[in-house]
Formats: C-alpha cells, structure tokens, sequence
C-alpha cells in the first residue's frame, strides 16, 4: 500500500499535470521519440510557421483533437484533484499541460491552461480579442469564422516556439507553494520541467506520479511509480 501524503492547515499545493494523465482516458500523447504526434510531424501542425504554411492542415488537425477530446470522459486521476481542490481552496492550484477539458469537466475550477485549451479559438492575428469559446469539428478551412477583425480564427494552442500562458502567475505561486505534485509528464518539455526546480528551490516538497520515473527524477523528493487513476485517489490525507 502507497504511503499516502500528509497536507497540513499551513501547506499550499501546486500541482502539475502532463499528457500521462489524459492518456488514461484515452488521448493519444506526443511521442519525442519518432518525432509524430497523432501522426503528424510537430513541425507541420504545431508552430506558427505552419499555421501561416498551410492553415487547413492544422485546422485539420485541431479538429480531429476536438472530435477526440469531446468523446473522452474524466478518469478517476482528474476526479481525485478536483475533490482535493475541493478540501484546500485557494491554497490549491492546478496547471496544466494539457490542451483537453477533462480537468474542468472532473470539477476542477482553480486551473490554469499553460498550453492553452482545445476547446477555445483566437484571432490568427493576435488583435487583442479575448479568446471564445469554441468546440466545432470544422470539415474544411472555409468553415472556419473570421475574427470581428477580419483575421481568421486559430485554435488556442501554444505553439512551439510560442510562450507558455501565465507564467508570471505560475511562477509566483510556485514560490508561495510547500508541496508539488507532478503527473503524468516526462520530464523533458520546458518550461514546465523547470517547475519542479522552483519549487525545490523555496523549500517545498516535491512528488512525482507515473508509470515511468522522468527525465528530472532527481529533483524529486519522493517518486509514485503507478498509473495516475490507480494512485491518486486515497493518495492524500488532509488535516485542516
């Protein structure tokens, strides 16, 4: 039996979630060994560069994500954060890696998107509009509306190359935060493999859950190896 994780009434939480946790509802992951995600190079569907190369294709691409994260259900690891949410408050934050809604859907609300969401598109022209909310699985590029700015709409995903999304707010809770757990990521995308060196750094506890130890193993205070659904529910034991 795992030895669980002890929060007390003065821990702050920050927890950091990768593509491991959304692969066991059944989203396929990128893989950095072959160099594909879904099938597709990254350097065809997941920079700026090839959004302004051949738009259709990566609308293509986004839509088929859409279609497949619309069709997956929250498992048991998302439901365990957002009940762990639920008990800490506002001295719990979730940021994730991943683009799906299956955090929100399990209940989480204090969440951030560093890569941004699936299911939300933006002006390709970066005019300054907000984001809105969009879940259509577009069948060609004519389909796709323009901006009030004339600019076509692009799905709002960080790119390669592109900043990560609150980082200054990232960055400052991290600073504030006694415990870190990371799920479900390997390790070897940045900034986010960092996060667990800023924490180390202001003194916090640092844990990783996954069924492979990851690339930054070493800066861990403590590593669960196991799939995410199966460890984290009963993991923590909160005393407020």
């Amino acid at each position: 039996m795992t030895e669980r994780i002890l929060i007390g009434p003065a821990d702050r939480v920050f927890v950091l979630t990768g593509a491991g946790i959304s692969a066991e509802s059944g989203l396929p992951t990128f893989r950095a060994s072959d160099g594909l995600w879904a099938g597709h190079r990254i350097e065809d569907v997941c920079t700026p560069e090839a959004l302004e190369a051949n738009p259709a294709l990566v609308w293509e691409f986004y839509s088929l994500r859409r279609a497949q994260g619309a069709a997956a259900e929250p498992n048991p690891a998302h439901r365990a954060l957002a009940e762990l949410e639920a008990k800490l408050g506002e001295r719990f934050l979730l940021c994730t890696q991943n683009v799906d809604d299956l955090h929100e859907r399990a209940g989480s609300q204090r969440l951030i998107h560093m890569h941004g969401e699936l299911a939300k598109s933006r002006c390709q022209a970066e005019c300054g509009r907000p984001p809105v909310e969009d879940r259509t699985v577009y069948r060609s590029l004519e389909e796709v509306p323009l901006c009030a700015c004339g600019a076509r709409l692009r799905p709002h995903i960080v790119f390669f190359g592109e900043t990560p999304l609150e980082m200054k707010r990232i960055q400052r809770t991290l600073e504030e935060s006694t415990l870190m757990v990371v799920i479900g990521t390997s390790g070897s995308v940045y900034p986010a493999a960092s996060f667990v060196n800023w924490a180390r750094q202001a003194g916090a506890r640092t844990v990783y859950v996954g069924p492979e130890r990851p690339l930054n193993a070493g800066a861990f205070t403590r590593i669960v190896e196991g799939n995410a659904g199966a460890v984290l529910p009963g993991l923590f034991e909160v005393s407020c």
